[in-house]
């Protein structure tokens, strides 16, 4: 029982870190684009 529960708090943990690291990942690809391409002075 006590195995299994351990188990499920794991891979929990191991998928919320792994969210974060992709939604840091793309935050800040996005922060790059914004900062390298030319301003629009229409």
């Amino acid at each position: 029982m006590w195995k299994k529960l351990l188990l499920v708090v794991g891979v929990v943990g191991v998928a919320a870190f792994v969210i974060k690291k992709v939604k840091e990942s793309n935050d800040e690809r996005a922060l790059w684009h914004e900062a390298t391409t030319a301003p629009d002075l229409r």
